[in-house]
């Protein structure tokens, strides 16, 4: 067993616990962790790119644990009421931080979860660094090996619940892929590297600090076993890494930190007692940021308040009013209930898309007349469905937009819970720069839909280009959506007054019992679930 930490610390049952002598001089303790820059050392070899924040499942003995993350829970303005909690996991090289934050995660028991590792962010070297470091002359054990303002500028982001682009590092040729890792924000965000505890800014993003104390001959056996087994090398080499690089930049610039560390976990993942403890503490604190969609409050919120301005409601004529009729009557046969939806989507995707904007433009005539007309002036139209309702919009959108790129996003609410969660995304590259015609087929409570909303905004849409389209809408989804997005244009074909006490739209088009077979064909959008949104 590792020896107690020279500071002041309390022992809890096979974790050391420190206390205020250990905290509160953080910040004088770091200033002492940057000496200069002095004469550079090889790099720790590797042969595999890797990246702790995949694979995104994590399949336990209760549940499959989701470690790709997603965006936190919103309140009806559009913002997280809370932020995630974040753990920061320091410690050695093989001292077992990702096997300590995996069994983190499993005893935790929750879905959503992002795990990150400091080894996605080293810097893009510079030509002279590379050279350096095919020759084995560059010191990648070093804190400024790191690009720290990367790190804190994710790690900010994936607090307050937005999304982050994650560097891919390939250790083979010292520099960063091409391609990027998008990851979500959770409610519990688990970040692990040998420098997690080694800036000033980072630190203050943490809030449970642990350190995995490993003794240094179980790192240097297990190094041992990896580089040999995984990566080729011989015994000679490895020993001579470890004794030349590796243990001094652990004395150096990785134990020091052991002093800013909340709990000192000795022993690493052979600690299920000190694992427990960390388990318990962190679930008092999700109880405390508990994330709860308050439908009760949002149904009342908005009572006798007069429809947005945003809302832009396809007028009734008696065509479309004769439609309506069709598809609310429950004695409709199939075909004709799928036949007069898809008339209507037609009508609302048109109705939508003379909404985008126009400028003049002067086009020749086959007769060498010059004609004064109009022409769409963005960049490009993205169609989004909120899965699965809002799939069957997709083809009166691509019937009447030539080319259109489309986009999916799967939310689910959650049973337990009764939150929306995310569970699958799939977004056109670029899409900032469109306009994003976003799809559900009805919106009760308005939850999915501003779900599908934050989540653009996360990927940088403009709330004024988001354009969501609904067959049918309550007033309540209407008002929760313009009252969190107010530039967000919502187009619908009716607005009904009210939802029931099981928040589906009031008179509505119904539960459609014994229609069950629409699933098994194009149209899945009245599924009973939808109407719960």
């Amino acid at each position: 067993m590792s020896s107690p930490p020279a500071f002041s610390s309390v022992r809890i049952s096979g974790c050391w616990a420190l206390g205020p002598d250990g905290g509160n001089s953080s910040a004088e303790s770091l200033d002492r962790l940057y000496p200069a820059v002095g004469s550079t050392k090889p790099p720790r070899k590797r042969t595999t790119s890797q990246c702790k924040s995949e694979p995104p499942l994590l399949r336990t003995s209760k549940r499959t644990i989701y470690t790709a993350g997603r965006p936190p829970w919103y309140n009806e303005h559009g913002t997280q009421s809370k932020e995630a909690f974040v753990i920061g996991l320091g410690g050695g090289s093989a001292s077992g931080k990702t096997t300590v934050a995996t069994m983190i995660i499993e005893a935790l028991d929750v879905p959503w979860v992002v795990l990150l590792s400091m080894d996605s962010f080293y810097k893009v070297l510079t030509k002279q660094q590379q050279e350096q470091a095919a020759s084995n002359d560059f010191n990648f054990d070093h804190p400024d090996a790191f690009d720290f303002d990367l790190i804190i500028a994710t790690l900010k982001k994936l607090k307050q619940g937005k999304s982050v682009k994650i560097p891919i590092y390939d250790f083979t040729t010292h520099s960063r892929k091409k391609e990027w890792k998008t990851l979500y924000g959770a409610n519990v965000i688990i970040f692990e590297g040998i420098m997690a505890f080694a800036d000033k800014e980072l630190l203050k993003l943490l809030d449970l600090k642990i350190f995995v104390d490993t003794d240094s001959d179980i790192r240097l056996v297990r190094r041992l076993r990896r580089d040999i087994s995984e990566r080729g090398r011989d015994i000679e080499g490895v020993i001579k890494q470890y004794n030349k690089f590796v243990k001094p930049a652990f004395d150096q610039y990785i134990q020091p930190t052991m002093r800013l560390a909340d709990i000192v976990v000795p022993r690493g993942s052979g600690n299920t007692v000190a694992i427990d403890l960390i388990v318990q503490h962190v679930h008092s604190q999700l109880e405390e940021r508990k994330l709860r969609w308050d439908m009760a409050a949002l149904a009342s919120a908005h009572q006798c308040h007069p429809l947005p301005q945003t809302l832009s409601v396809l007028k009734s004529t008696p065509q479309v009013r004769g439609m309506h009729t069709i598809i609310r009557n429950k004695e409709t046969s199939r075909d004709e209930f799928i036949f007069y939806s898809k008339r209507l989507m037609r009508l609302l995707i048109e109705h939508a898309l003379s909404l985008l904007p126009f400028q003049s433009c002067t086009v020749q005539t086959p007769q060498g007349q010059d004609y004064e007309g109009r022409t769409y002036s963005g960049k490009q139209i993205t169609g989004v469905s909120i899965l699965r309702a809002g799939e069957t919009m997709e083809p009166a959108l691509r019937a009447v937009c030539k080319d259109v790129r489309i986009g999916t996003i799967l939310i689910q609410t959650n049973c337990n819970t009764g939150e929306p969660e995310l569970h699958y995304l799939r977004l056109p590259k670029d899409i900032s720069e469109d306009h994003v015609i976003l799809m559900d087929c009805t919106v009760s409570t308005g939850a999915a839909a501003m779900m599908a909303v934050r989540v653009l905004l996360d990927h940088d849409v403009p709330e004024d280009k988001i354009f969501l389209l609904s067959l049918l809408m309550a007033e309540m989804g209407v008002h929760s959506v313009a009252y969190a997005f107010p530039r967000v244009k919502i187009i619908t074909t009716a607005v009904d007054k009210k939802v029931n006490d099981l928040f589906r739209i009031i008179p509505g088009i119904g539960e459609y019992l014994g229609r069950d077979e629409l699933l098994q064909g194009n149209f899945q959008c009245f599924w009973p679930t939808h109407q719960r949104r």
